[in-house]
């Protein structure tokens, strides 16, 4: 066993000559005594250093200094993340957003690149990011780059009212750059709830996020066909999707001349109904969206889908004769199939556990469960927590309570399992499948979904 004595770090000067000319390399290095012999290891190159610096240093590691610089202890004052700042604000210089947003520097435009960056490394409120600017309060070496000093907050928004000013002027040039001749663009569709009263477009309307409590605003965003946003536009709270639809492509296509636009939206949003009343026969419109559980069991039961489809592929492109002028796009996704087909089977096992104990109170021979209406609610609190009616035929009486499976039903629910089908009115020669079901896949990433898991095309296609 090899005996190993405690090791010594120091700086050491080594030169070499070669072919007349002397090299100096300053190390530092870790030196030690392993059975018997003295061994060095290199722990870096300090060649780069100043002289005054490896002076101080070597002085230090001999114990000369006692822990002081050369004009005092060393003081830490404070140390500000910096690496998650230059990353953003690089990555934001190289796209060229600081010369989008003005081609000239200006307090404003700085202001405003604090604010996306800001938004990106940590999103918080124009007061909170006011004060993360600040020296005093800082939370990164963000303000200290941008060089903003003293930041108040109505400077943020006055920065942001000076950025709207300017909103057609930059959309002009995401257009120039991005749009050229007449190729597809992307429009979609989406609300935020507003806690506010002034503003005039704040309304009472569909809310996607499930705050129908609350009024909202309706926001149009405006994408080239790679998914890059070029536009957005702000709707009142009750505007009808289809409705922003028809408003802005003749605005988009006089302004940026452009040729088409393919709107790409939910089921939700872009209905049968909606098709045939503002959708169809629009001159430049197109859309591209997916179709609800009865439209595929439609399409099941008339043997157009099969599972033969996808022996070779999981996608499939069909026509019906439900959808004139449609093409229709079969896809499925196996993983989905599998994990679809596992959340029935578990939801059933479950919904089974807890309707058994309220059949056998119903058998009890004392103090037995009586009532159609008391029955009743103690199975509806069982139905209504799994969502599983459907599967299950019910029989309640006075003083009876039977259930069991419906497995008709359970299997016509599980031809669905991992099937989605998109539908467009998009020409095959202007668009192809493949890219069609990729659009959809980009118009579910605008945004996550609320278990925080980046969308699927599928995700097009589920319900609301």
């Amino acid at each position: 066993m090899s005996s190993q004595q405690p090791r010594r770090v120091h700086i050491e000067r080594i030169t070499k000559t070669h072919k007349g000319k002397t090299y100096v390399s300053v190390l530092l290095r870790r030196t030690y005594r392993e059975n018997g012999k003295v061994k060095h290891e290199t722990l870096g190159n300090l060649s780069d250093l100043p002289p005054d610096v490896l002076d101080f240093m070597r002085r230090r590691l001999n114990g000369e200094l006692d822990g002081r610089a050369p004009n005092g202890p060393f003081e830490i004052v404070r140390s500000l993340p910096h690496g998650n700042v230059a990353a953003v604000l690089q990555t934001a210089r190289n796209i060229g957003l600081d010369q989008l947003l003005a081609s000239r520097c200006c307090r404003e435009r700085d202001l405003i690149l604090a604010l996306v960056v800001s938004r990106v490394i940590s999103p918080r409120s124009k007061l909170s990011a006011c004060a993360h600017l600040q020296a005093e309060t800082a939370k990164s070496t963000l303000g200290e780059q941008l060089k903003l000093g003293e930041v108040e907050v109505h400077e943020l928004y006055a920065a942001m009212d000076w950025l709207l000013a300017r909103q057609k002027r930059i959309e002009n040039k995401l257009a120039k750059k991005h749009l050229r001749g007449g190729l597809l663009v992307l429009f979609a569709v989406s609300s935020s709830y507003y806690t506010g009263r002034k503003s005039s477009l704040v309304k009472h309307g569909y809310s996607r996020d499930h705050r129908g409590d609350r009024p909202q605003i309706v926001y149009g965003l405006l994408c080239d066909g790679v998914g890059r946003p070029i536009a957005v536009e702000v709707f009142p709270g009750n505007t009808a999707d289809p409705a922003t639809c028809t408003q802005i492509v003749a605005c988009v296509r006089k302004r940026f001349g452009i040729e088409r636009v393919v709107f790409v939206g939910d089921r939700g949003m872009i209905t049968s109904a909606r098709i045939d009343q503002d959708l169809r026969g629009v001159d430049g419109l197109d859309w591209i969206s997916a179709l609800r559980s009865d439209g595929i069991r439609k399409l099941i039961n008339a043997k157009l889908v099969q599972r033969s489809l996808f022996d070779e592929t999981d996608l499939a492109e069909i026509t019906s004769e439900d959808f004139p002028g449609e093409r229709l796009i079969v896809c499925r996704n196996p993983q989905l199939a599998d994990e679809r087909a596992r959340k029935r089977k578990e939801l059933l096992h479950a919904t089974d556990k807890q309707l058994e104990p309220i059949r056998q109170a119903t058998l009890r021979k004392t103090r037995s469960l009586r009532g159609e209406k008391e029955i009743s609610l103690r199975v509806g609190k069982v139905i209504g927590k799994y969502k599983m009616q459907k599967h299950f035929d019910l029989t309640i009486t006075k003083d009876r309570f039977t259930f069991g499976r419906n497995e008709e039903k359970i299997q016509t629910e599980a031809l669905l399992d991992g099937l989605y089908v998109v539908r467009t009115s998009v020409a095959a020669d202007t668009m192809s499948s493949d890219r069609v079901v990729e659009f959809v896949a980009r118009r579910a990433s605008f945004s996550l979904l609320e278990d925080g898991r980046p969308p699927t095309p599928s995700d097009l296609s589920s319900q609301r």
